[in-house]
């Protein structure tokens, strides 16, 4: 069962939903709002992906942290930010395909979701 993490109301998360629903693969969503984001599920996706893919220094939340937060970040103070400000991790993030998808892009999505002919 593939599970995609992320924001409802994110409109990169939205076009994901509908990718998903098209092409009939069902899905556990996990909303970082409500639920929140452990540690160690951040340092597997960081193992996987790597902290700088996965922290988007793009958006309003990371021009609204301290100049402090936005120094001399690493792989652990990346994992304590997005912890702590879910909304810096890049939307979304879909686990249980062939591998850890972050952000939306449909042919990488079409290659590390669907059943392979």
């Amino acid at each position: 069962m593939l599970r995609i993490y992320g924001i409802k109301q994110c409109s990169s998360m939205q076009k994901a939903f509908s990718w998903l629903d098209a092409h009939s693969l069902q899905y556990d969503f996990h909303d970082y709002k409500k639920n929140g984001i452990d540690a160690v599920t951040l340092q597997t996706w960081c193992a996987q992906a790597g902290w700088q893919v996965l922290l988007n220094t793009r958006g309003t939340t990371w021009r609204k942290l301290s100049e402090d937060e936005r120094q001399d970040v690493d792989e652990a103070k990346a994992i304590r930010l997005m912890q702590a400000n879910p909304s810096l991790i890049k939307r979304p993030v879909i686990t249980g395909g062939t591998q850890l998808v972050v952000g939306f892009d449909e042919a990488r999505l079409a290659a590390a979701l669907e059943p392979q002919a």
